[in-house]
């Protein structure tokens, strides 16, 4: 019964397949606001579960424009190229991140984040 608005990042957990396209399981996650964090409301749907997310270091890229799967699997391949043999990081998942509400059509800004080992 309580409204929050909207956060950014929408961060999507994206579960890679062996040649790179995504899955078809995702998890969707949103920031609970900061004066909710302590005491959270409670979920009305059973499907939505509030989870805390550890501190982690990440590797990130950004991009713009409306994201697709496709931009999302291509900005991973390039990051992943970019980081080379020498970084470690998670290959089981990865975040794919959107920071603009859908009516905004310009400045756009998406990420890519590999969670570092």
């Amino acid at each position: 019964g309580v409204g929050m608005g909207m956060t950014a990042p929408v961060s999507i957990t994206a579960f890679p397949a062996e040649d790179g396209s995504l899955q078809q399981k995702v998890k969707v996650s949103l920031r609970i606001p900061s004066q909710y964090q302590a005491n959270p409301p409670c979920p009305s749907d059973e499907s939505i579960k509030i989870e805390e997310r550890q501190g982690m270091t990440i590797y990130s890229t950004q991009f713009g424009g409306y994201a697709k799967e496709v931009d999302y699997v291509n900005y991973a391949a390039k990051l992943k190229s970019a980081l080379g043999s020498e970084a470690a990081f998670r290959k089981d998942f990865y975040f794919c991140n959107g920071y603009d509400p859908p009516m905004k059509p310009y400045g756009r800004r998406n990420e890519v984040w590999f969670v570092k080992e």
